[in-house]
């Protein structure tokens, strides 16, 4: 077992593990109800918000156990989405479509509907996704990617460790085991690097491992590389694209996210997740809108 993962494995005893894969809050809130063949329902949860909005990548988790239902294959490989109008804490409706089932890779889309409050159908969100067995890759690995250099995670920052939030502000802080590298705070005291990082180590609050699933939560659940350019507020997800590499082992995850561009007023994020083995386990790149002025 390689140094990092029994270092790992000891500092997550700071958060004791109390759920399993399949048996925690992240399993219930992403549980769907097949309603038809490729036609599921779904509660979002209002545990997974930020202000009132849900956020996109526990939307993408949805969406991806609803693929994982509705396609030959259980583990998404790639997955793009575009978010179309904000998701809201309440029923939703997800409807599928196979576009092709092959013997290592199958290919569906998915869209998540809710009511406006005229009653109208509204889309919210569209991906289009192929899925495979990730335990059947080959092990062959060659890489320039290293893990990002962070401070221990005793020595790193969660929202605990702040100002008392605004009720109801971020409530998914709640559900999150989220520890910031310090050399990416600036922002939270008044001073931005502009270096437009972020970097934390990241798992679910009760414990629960992490899995492919979780992996499409992980990419955009730390605060907007925004910040630490120089801006605050919302910066809305327009479109993400997670790539998953493999099966993460257990025990938390390190999370880095750059942005190098802002212009016109939109702002890149590329992420990459590595996990207690040191393994470039999920990448993603995410274009946002950026609130200026």
């Amino acid at each position: 077992m390689p140094e990092a993962a029994i270092a790992a494995a000891e500092r997550a005893s700071i958060d004791p593990v109390t759920a399993s894969i399949g048996d925690s809050e992240f399993d219930r809130d992403t549980a769907l109800t097949r309603r038809a063949p490729g036609v599921y329902d779904i509660d979002l949860s209002a545990g997974w918000t930020i202000i009132s909005a849900v956020n996109g990548g526990y939307l993408l988790a949805v969406l991806g156990r609803a693929l994982a239902d509705a396609l030959p294959h259980d583990d998404p490989f790639t997955i793009s989405a575009h978010y179309l109008t904000a998701s809201q804490p309440g029923p939703a409706t997800v409807r599928t479509d196979v576009v092709r089932s092959g013997r290592t890779l199958s290919t569906g889309q998915a869209a998540l509907f809710q009511y406006d409050e005229n009653g109208a159908e509204v889309e919210r969100i569209r991906v289009l996704a192929s899925y495979g067995d990730l335990d059947a890759l080959p092990d062959d690995v060659r890489t320039t990617a290293t893990p990002p250099a962070m401070p221990p995670i005793e020595q790193c920052f969660g929202p605990e460790d702040g100002p008392a939030p605004v009720d109801g502000s971020s409530a998914i802080a709640d559900r999150l085991m989220l520890k910031l590298d310090p050399s990416t705070l600036g922002w939270a005291l008044g001073q931005p690097s502009g270096r437009g990082e972020m970097r934390a180590w990241f798992g679910l609050k009760d414990g629960r491992d992490p899995d492919p699933l979780s992996l499409l939560l992980a990419v955009d659940a730390l605060p907007p590389t925004a910040f630490e350019i120089g801006l605050r507020g919302w910066v809305p997800t327009v479109e993400l694209t997670v790539h998953v590499r493999c099966r993460p082992a257990p025990g938390p995850l390190r999370v880095s996210i750059v942005t190098r561009n802002l212009a016109g007023g939109f702002l890149e994020e590329d992420a990459e997740v590595w996990d207690s083995a040191d393994r470039l386990v999920a990448q993603s790149r995410q274009l946002a809108r950026a609130r200026l002025g």
